[in-house]
């Protein structure tokens, strides 16, 4: 995953959108965590991983992956709120993640998240980002995929831009 690209791609959006909307001099951080907390609710609302009432599965992989996406921009909009974006190479991702469910791996990003929102440091950041990585492996995606799906949802959001969405 060309994590640093990513960084490139979502800086010229989040700038377009803070330009276009006239956001320039805004503090938008809370906005972007609060943003990050519902976007991580819809991804677990389509899992239905937490929903142990309910025999209605899971929604289709790439509506999953679609929703991943959308709390991928958000934390990269975040490292690049905090100036975090220009120190990227490679970040050391954890191999193996344990027997871990997807559940117990939601609080936990919901906690970094927050974590995030009150330290606003850089080890809190890189922590949350390795967190919603491991997620993303444990919902069943690839660098990869996530890649890919990031280029494409990135793509979408611009369009949406321009029909004034």
């Amino acid at each position: 995953m060309n994590l640093q690209e990513m960084f490139q791609l979502q800086r010229i959006l989040d700038e377009r959108i803070e330009t276009e909307h006239e956001l320039l001099n805004e503090d938008l951080f809370d906005k972007k965590v609060l943003a990050l907390l519902v976007e991580v609710g819809e991804l677990a609302n389509e899992t239905r991983c937490f929903k142990f009432w309910s025999e209605k599965a899971a929604s289709p992989k790439e509506v999953i992956l679609e929703e991943f996406v959308d709390g991928l921009h958000f934390i990269l909009s975040l490292g690049i709120v905090l100036k975090f974006h220009d120190y990227v190479n490679d970040i050391p991702l954890a191999g193996e993640i344990g027997e871990m469910d997807a559940t117990a791996k939601f609080i936990e990003v919901f906690a970094q998240i927050q974590a995030l929102q009150q330290k606003k440091s850089e080890a809190a950041y890189w922590k949350l980002y390795q967190s919603y990585y491991e997620l993303g492996k444990i919902l069943g995606f690839t660098p990869e995929e996530v890649e890919a799906a990031y280029l494409a949802k990135n793509q979408v959001n611009h369009k949406r831009q321009d029909e004034g969405y």
